[in-house]
């Protein structure tokens, strides 16, 4: 009696606590859903899967290519697994007993070189598809072009036009349709430089050059990261890398000579202090600006060369003099600089 009274009781409970339950987990869902459309809106490419120029469209048509070839040994096994249990399950009278069965010669055959064929064919791909994205080699294009030397720092990304004779912080501008070499180096911590939607991955690290050609087809804002985890700030070094035409860019570059300030070795060892972009904008008093982004009208020196050559002298950089170090002195930095 006492059983029949609480069962029905627990039912009703049980049942109403899934239901309840189902409620909370679709209105937790919604927030996260709405995530997903607005990211899907969003004006900033930041996938090579959307690819803005031609070296991430021919990333993606890599992994298409590679998702097609592997697919050819995935399928089968989805499709067989399920019809082998249902035939061989346990009761079925109808399916053949072979306990002496030992090996098929065509199976065998199958099971091997199917997937051996897919290894040959997808390593001559990669083979070629690596020397011909090779990050070292220029894009072809019918304009001049354009070269930026990037230097990382904590936590923001320095953008030094040696052309033009200005500079920027977290702000990457160039012209459609035109190839952007980029020299690459860091005044700290090894970092790995990405623009997904425009070209692959490439380390930076202090004393070395590394090389990365870069182009967009069209107008466009793009996502660009460090994906080197590198510190507190990490998950803010971020930047835009703008693609604009040709008379915009000139605009732009004219914006930047007439409202920047001057980059001193001064204000870059300032600049070269453990940051943000929005840290590093206060204390320059970049007021005006895109968050995060700081405008240098001019460029004192050859910055790039003296930061890529801070670490080739055959002795070890004290802390006091090297950014992103505990104990870094923008003054001791300032007076070698001088020197």
């Amino acid at each position: 009696m006492y059983r029949r009274r609480l069962a029905p009781k627990t039912f009703r409970w049980t049942a109403a606590g899934q239901n309840l339950m189902t409620f909370r987990q679709i209105s937790r869902a919604l927030p996260l859903a709405g995530c997903l459309v607005l990211a899907a809106c969003s004006q900033t490419r930041d996938t090579f899967l959307v690819p803005g120029g031609p070296i991430a469209e021919a990333q993606r048509a890599e992994l298409i290519q590679i998702l097609g070839w592997t697919l050819i040994a995935i399928v089968p096994v989805f499709l067989l697994v399920p019809i082998l249990l249902r035939r061989y399950r346990y009761g079925n009278g109808s399916a053949r007993y072979t306990p002496d069965w030992e090996r098929s010669p065509l199976l065998e055959t199958l099971m091997w070189g199917v997937p051996l064929v897919i290894v040959t064919i997808l390593s001559v791909q990669l083979y070629r598809t690596t020397h011909a994205l090779d990050p070292y080699k220029p894009i072809a294009s019918g304009n001049p072009p354009l070269r930026v030397d990037v230097v990382g720092l904590d936590w923001k990304f320095l953008f030094i036009y040696p052309d033009l004779g200005i500079a920027t912080v977290n702000e990457l501008a160039f012209p459609e349709e035109t190839s952007v070499a980029l020299d690459l180096t860091t005044d700290t911590v090894m970092q790995s430089f990405l623009i997904s939607a425009l070209a692959g991955q490439i380390y930076t690290m202090p004393g070395m050059r590394t090389r990365l050609h870069i182009l967009a087809d069209d107008p466009g804002s793009f996502e660009g990261e460090n994906t080197q985890f590198n510190g507190d700030g990490f998950a803010d070094q971020k930047f835009r890398a703008i693609a604009m035409a040709p008379t915009d860019f000139d605009a732009w570059a004219a914006r930047v000579r007439s409202g920047g300030q001057p980059l001193t070795q001064a204000s870059y060892a300032e600049l070269a202090e453990a940051s943000s972009g929005a840290e590093a904008q206060r204390r320059l008093g970049a007021e005006g600006l895109p968050e995060g982004v700081v405008h240098f009208s001019s460029v004192e020196g050859d910055l790039f060369e003296t930061i890529l050559h801070r670490y080739m002298h055959g002795t070890a950089v004290p802390p006091s003099a090297q950014p992103g170090a505990v104990g870094y002195d923008p003054q001791t930095t300032l007076g070698k600089q001088t020197q």
